[in-house]
């Protein structure tokens, strides 16, 4: 258990993006395979399968939270009036948000 939590603490550490994490993540992955753990090998084994983008993910500043948070509140908003309003009632609540 003080393994996995030492490198689930280390993986968060490179999800602040800097220049040198795609090096440290490599390091990470060798790592989480030789201690065994695993629940992690599934884990370690998409990352290697996306590694382009997980290398952009964790180098570079730019993200999509902003928009992953609108998609997300005219979801909610859609979820809570289903049912209870047409198109027409649906779109001012957007607008309005």
């Amino acid at each position: 258990m003080t393994t996995l939590a030492a490198q689930i603490r280390s993986f968060a550490q490179l999800l602040i993006p800097t220049d040198h994490n795609a090096a440290e993540l490599t390091d990470w992955i060798t790592r989480t395979r030789a201690a065994n753990l695993p629940f992690l090998h599934a884990f370690t084994t998409g990352l290697e399968r996306d590694r382009t983008a997980i290398d952009a993910a964790v180098t570079l500043p730019w993200h999509n939270g902003r928009t992953e948070g609108s998609n997300t509140k005219i979801k909610l908003i859609k979820h809570q009036l289903y049912g209870r309003a047409g198109p027409r009632l649906l779109r001012q609540p957007i607008l309005l948000n």
